[in-house]
Formats: C-alpha cells, sequence, structure tokens
C-alpha cells in the first residue's frame, strides 16, 4: 500500500493513505512478456522448405470373420450361431477357423450379465488350452 507524505508541516506521526493504483510494475512486466514472445515466436516457426512425400498407404486385408463365442444365462455355449459345448469348443473353433493361425486371432466372448463366473473361466480355460490367447470381452455400449 502507498504512502503519501505530506510536506505542510503539521504531525510527523500523521501520514495519509494514497488511494491511487501504481500500474508501472504490471507496465513493465507486460514488457517484458511482450519483448520474450516477439523473440520466442520466430523460433517455433519452420522456415526450410521440403517437399514431402505423399503418404498414400497401401491397401491391407480385410480383417477376418470375427469369431464370437456366447455364454448364455443358462449356461448354454455358441460359437457364432451354433451350439457347442466347453469340451466341444476348442475342435469347434479349430474347425470353423480352417488354416488361420491362433495365435494371432482375437475370440470375442459375449456373456449374459449373471452368468457364473466359473462357466465363463471353463470356457477361458478352453480357449487357452486350444491356443487361443487373445479374447475381448464384449460389452453393451450405452453412451447413445
Amino acid at each position: 500500500m502507498a504512502a503519501k507524505l505530506s510536506g505542510g508541516g503539521g504531525d510527523r506521526f500523521n501520514v495519509e493513505q494514497n488511494s491511487e493504483i501504481n500500474v508501472t510494475p504490471f507496465v513493465d512486466v507486460m514488457l517484458v512478456l511482450l519483448i520474450i514472445f516477439m523473440v520466442a515466436a520466430p523460433l517455433a516457426s519452420v522456415s526450410i522448405e521440403v517437399n514431402l512425400p505423399s503418404a498414400v498407404a497401401k491397401s491391407s486385408p480385410p480383417p477376418s470373420k470375427p469369431v464370437y463365442v456366447t455364454i448364455k444365462e443358462s449356461g448354454q455355449l455358441y460359437l457364432g450361431d451354433n451350439e457347442t459345448s466347453v469340451d466341444e469348443l476348442g475342435f469347434d473353433i479349430t474347425k470353423s477357423m480352417g488354416r488361420r493361425d491362433p495365435t494371432k486371432e482375437r475370440i470375442f466372448i459375449r456373456a449374459d450379465e449373471k452368468v457364473r463366473y466359473g462357466a465363463f473361466m471353463e470356457v477361458m480355460n478352453t480357449l487357452q488350452d486350444n491356443g487361443f490367447y487373445s479374447v475381448a470381452l464384449v460389452g453393451r455400449d450405452d453412451s447413445q
């Protein structure tokens, strides 16, 4: 806070307050910032011209048909639209995929929300026993 000293005698312990805002420090800080930005702005731009090649990627092969394993609330197990069992699941998946490499395939599991955890783990263990290690869990999207 600033104080105003009166030069015309009076009580030396009586100091009046000055209510005017001193803008000099504010102006000094703003000028320093302006100079910094004026120096830094040209350094941030690229001034070297280069003829960049076009970025046209080769078309990739379409993804293979996804494999869905569905577990109903009652414990019934489906591979795609065909009913199967846990014991036959590995054979059925291998048969439906043909010559595709199981280590590179992703299996999508759809399960009812009331499925027992043990039934779900049986399916997971069967998939792993047959070489299917990439598994995705399918859920409902309620964001819309």
